[in-house]
């Protein structure tokens, strides 16, 4: 039994199908299944059950792939050991970023990391809540940056900052001659929101006190980007809610229609995420450090008040 033959029952378990996962694991497929095929004799046992498409695993199967992933993760910290160990904060590491912080976070960071950090091949990916979540599991991500809290057990959360909702109010709305917001200002039938999916939309739902299953017509009205809604806004289609570095880069016309909340502001809680194997933790606490240095600074001044998104 190797570790490389390990990796490949993972692999064809996760895509089930031989072809595929031989393509993800970049060996030819004769070669992954006759690996797979040598730990299965080994074993005397049937970890896949080929007859059926998609291939699916057998009971037992189940358990040594749990197994597996368990040996491969350990196999993997003794590469971070020696790398701790030697100080040497380097190689590939992949990174997902939720929609609604990549536009504005990213910039902010990227450069000061690389060049702190130039030995780190920073891989970086853009997808929902759901997906970071999913391949975090999977080993497919080394962190992420979503809002949080998430209460996964086997995710670690350590939040970077804290980052307030402020309100864009067009001069023809019924809040346009306030000078800040309340939450009990806010109605949901005039909010324009974000499509669903996004756990910032999730956020406001909550801010709002409605339950993320009610349905009005408002709701057939939704986006996927910040500007979209800004835009909405300014012909007078309602009011949307902003994070507050989305606001930073608005040109002074439309920051004339920004409306601060009293304090304690409501707030997302922005996290850096991984598993709780903390696999590369030297590049992740890197990460860490580099971006709550920049980001902090910029929002230190609110009090805020965390709403945390429903939709886990």
């Amino acid at each position: 039994m190797t570790i490389t033959q390990l990796q490949y029952v993972l692999a064809v378990a996760e895509y089930q199908n031989f072809t595929l996962a031989a393509e993800k694991s970049f060996v030819t497929q004769p070669t992954l299944s006759m690996q797979v095929q040598k730990l299965e004799d080994e074993l005397d046992v049937l970890i896949f059950d080929r007859g059926k498409k998609p291939i699916s695993i057998t009971e037992v199967g189940k358990k040594i792939v749990a197994q597996a992933k368990n040996i491969v993760n350990e196999a993997n910290r003794i590469k971070d050991i020696v790398d701790q160990e030697k100080g040497y904060i380097g190689g590939e590491f992949t990174l997902g970023i939720i929609p609604t912080v990549m536009p504005t976070l990213l910039p902010m960071f990227l450069k000061a990391f690389i060049q702190k950090y130039p030995k780190v091949n920073l891989i970086i990916k853009e997808q929902n809540t759901d997906s970071l979540i999913r391949n975090i599991q999977d080993g497919h991500l080394d962190a992420a940056i979503a809002a949080t809290p998430l209460e996964i057990e086997f995710i670690k959360e350590r939040p970077l900052y804290y980052e307030p909702f402020v309100g864009y109010v067009p001069k023809n709305h019924r809040l346009s001659k306030a000078e800040k917001l309340n939450p009990s200002d806010l109605e949901i039938s005039d909010i324009l929101l974000l499509k669903d999916g996004h756990c910032f939309r999730d956020g406001v739902i909550n801010l709002c006190n409605m339950p993320k299953d009610m349905k009005t017509e408002h709701f057939q009205l939704q986006s996927g980007s910040f500007e979209t809604l800004v835009n909405l806004a300014d012909e007078d289609l309602g009011m949307t809610l902003l994070p507050y570095l989305n606001t930073l880069e608005l040109d002074d016309s439309k920051k004339k229609n920004l409306r601060h909340f009293n304090n304690p502001s409501p707030a997302r809680e922005v996290s850096l995420i991984y598993h709780k194997s903390e696999l590369k933790i030297q590049i992740t606490e890197a990460l860490r450090d580099v971006i709550s240095s920049i980001v902090r600074g910029a929002i230190a001044f609110h009090d805020v008040k965390i709403i945390s998104p429903l939709n886990k």
